[in-house]
């Protein structure tokens, strides 16, 4: 009994091009498909204006509390701090708890890999450069004397 429409069994079955053309093409749709899945650490951009929005509410804050804050910048992190009269005391509560860098992250402040950022009860800034660096991607948050707060890629 033939097994195919022109009643030839040579017909049963698949040619070796007819495989090889459907691996290609899934071959082609599985690069297609790593290509488009985003690194689970975020882009280094949406890192470092997290950070920036983070030094602006600190900024924002000392206006408003009439106090200096600062923010801590290290290699591993950074957080924020209030100036009380026996010194620096963090802030820790959200949105100015302690924050770490993604992995593979690493920062520095003028070529520094520790400095506090500090922001007066005007809202004014020492200015300084915070540079993040991932693998060959590097993006830099500059705060200004005016206490403005931009990031350049």
């Amino acid at each position: 009994m033939p097994t195919s429409a022109t009643g030839n069994k040579r017909d049963r079955g698949f040619t070796l091009v007819e495989l090889l053309v459907v691996l290609a093409i899934i071959g082609m749709m599985s690069a297609v498909v790593m290509l488009a899945i985003p690194d689970p650490r975020g882009s280094l951009t949406q890192e470092a204006e997290r950070f920036a929005a983070r030094a602006k509410a600190a900024q924002e804050r000392a206006i408003m509390d009439a106090r200096a804050t600062s923010v801590r910048v290290t290699n591993v992190g950074y957080g924020f701090d209030r100036r009380e009269r026996e010194g620096w005391r963090p802030m820790g509560a959200a949105p100015f708890a302690d924050q770490r860098w993604t992995d593979g992250t690493a920062a520095a402040v003028g070529g520094a890999a520790a400095a506090r950022i500090i922001f007066d009860s005007t809202g004014a800034a020492e200015p300084a450069q915070v540079v993040l660096q991932r693998a060959e991607d590097q993006v830099v948050v500059d705060i200004a004397y005016d206490g403005s707060i931009r990031v350049q890629v």
